[in-house]
């Protein structure tokens, strides 16, 4: 299985092969309570690492969800528009925002892995 990195926005991004699945993390949707509605990139849509790739509103606030890395959008997980909850019931599995090509995969290792990422949350309580 794919190694998960984690950004310190709380988006995640499992590689496999040349397609990357981003989502936010457990943590992430924990903070936002119910999530009822999801706005996912468009396919073909060009990412920057750090740039604004989807929107997630919960019952709290709304946030925006950043790509962790840089690409192009290969697909957006319309399950999200009918059932936004997904996230809070798998956000790590079947809860991801989308997919995309990854444009340089030396940004991975800037990321956080599953380690470092629990020692970050746990700096933020």
């Amino acid at each position: 299985m794919a190694e998960t990195r984690y950004s310190k926005e709380h988006e995640w991004i499992r590689l496999d092969g040349e397609v990357a699945t981003v989502g936010i993390s457990d943590y992430a949707q924990s903070q936002l309570g119910d999530i009822v509605f999801v706005e996912v990139p468009e396919k073909g849509r060009k990412l920057t690492k750090g740039g604004e790739a989807a929107v997630v509103e919960s019952v709290k606030a709304a946030s925006e969800v950043y790509a962790p890395v840089s690409g192009e959008v290969t697909e957006g997980n319309a399950a999200l528009t009918a059932n936004p909850a997904l996230v809070n019931s798998a956000a790590q599995g079947d809860g991801w925002f989308f997919r995309m090509k990854v444009a340089n995969k030396a940004e991975l290792a800037e990321l956080m892995d599953e380690a470092a990422y629990q020692a970050y949350i746990k700096g933020l309580g």
